[in-house]
């Protein structure tokens, strides 16, 4: 029988600072830890918590720093660069931080001549896409973001990973009061789903993965050991392995089967891309249209089953902005988790919660 997960929410100001302080303690510097903890929080606010992009990453990086799987003060270097592109090294660091460098260095570029491109080699896992993507937004861009990943997907026809989730994410400004920004694994579901079913004690969809012979199953243990689907078949499966063509492949980096196949050497490649409004059309005209758009998207009529039409973006957006007012539900386990880094890496800030969270939906 299903049961939900006991969760409790938290002060979101107090959540990162508490994120910013324990990366500090890691090794990393203030600005850098500022920088993860806030992509971390973002994250959490967003998303679903079974998706495991939040904030109880910082466990799982105080175990890569300390196994030397991730340097804390790792350089961050250009290795070529022309007026609308670069190449950049992330030296094994961390990769949402070598990520927010890099996409500022493409917003310069396209400040300055319409479009920035910026491909990282030698990174590590860089979290959400979408962090990186609305980084755009604050200078008048249109942000995009993606990176390859661990082998987790099979190749159509196949029972054996070969391509990561790869994310990607598309961010634009619109006038409804929210952007639109597409955030999308290129897999169907990530194993922080299967993980979070199991605990809950439900079934899962046929898509989201095989077993290790290639079966169908709705059992998330079972699809725990096979590797994951593709969105829409070989039509995901393929915006996968072309992932690969502009990030690890083109960036002289890992790709396919290496990235992570060496615990002291993550070997993950990014991608960013951003274009300036302002070459187009003034910022406020482009939002207009973008929400033109959204309404005409809503004025379609419905499908039996559904109570709205949602454009990219807007449920992420109304989570934010509940999460920041009512507090931010973690994880029971992730917040004791949380209660014992705070002793182990002796910080100051507290992490209290303002109470068990009851809402029906994440």
């Amino acid at each position: 029988m299903s049961q939900p997960i006991p969760m409790t929410n938290v002060d979101r100001e107090q959540l990162q600072k508490f994120v910013s302080e324990g990366f500090e303690a890691l090794g990393l510097t203030a600005e850098d830890a500022a920088i993860f903890a806030n992509a971390l929080v973002f994250s959490e606010l967003r998303f679903h918590p079974g998706q495991g992009q939040g904030v109880a990453r910082l466990r799982r990086y105080h175990e890569r720093i300390g196994n030397g799987e991730v340097d804390p003060r790792a350089g961050w270097s250009i290795v070529k660069e022309g007026p609308a592109l670069a190449l950049v090294d992330a030296h094994n660091g961390i990769g949402t931080v070598a990520a927010s460098k890099a996409m500022a260095l493409a917003v310069k570029k396209a400040k300055e001549g319409g479009i920035g491109t910026v491909i990282v080699r030698n990174s590590t896992h860089y979290g959400s896409s979408a962090v990186h993507a609305c980084q755009a937004l604050d200078h008048g861009c249109i942000g995009i973001a993606f990176t390859n990943a661990g082998p987790e997907m099979a190749p159509w026809g196949g029972r054996e990973g070969v391509t990561g989730t790869n994310p990607w994410s598309i961010a634009a400004p619109s006038d409804q009061g929210f952007p639109t920004v597409l955030d999308i694994a290129i897999t169907t579901a990530g194993k922080g789903m299967m993980n979070w079913l199991i605990r809950e004690g439900k079934k899962m969809p046929l898509d989201w993965a095989i077993t290790p012979d290639g079966a169908e199953t709705d059992d998330p243990t079972a699809a725990l050991k096979g590797p994951l689907l593709g969105i829409g078949g070989h039509k995901g499966y393929g915006l996968a392995f072309m992932t690969e063509a502009l990030t690890g492949i083109l960036s002289g980096g890992g790709f396919g089967l290496k990235p992570y196949s060496d615990p002291k050497k993550l070997d993950v490649s990014h991608y960013f891309q951003a274009i300036d409004i302002s070459w187009f059309m003034e910022p406020t005209d482009y939002a207009a249209r973008m929400g033109e758009f959204v309404r005409m998207a809503k004025s379609r009529a419905l499908r039996p089953g559904f109570d709205e039409i949602l454009v990219p973006g807007e449920q992420e957006a109304r989570r934010t902005k509940t999460k920041s007012t009512a507090g931010v539900p973690i994880d029971d386990k992730v917040l004791a988790d949380m209660q014992s880094l705070r002793r182990e890496l002796s910080l100051k800030t507290s992490l209290d919660g303002l109470g068990p969270y009851t809402g029906s939906t994440l």
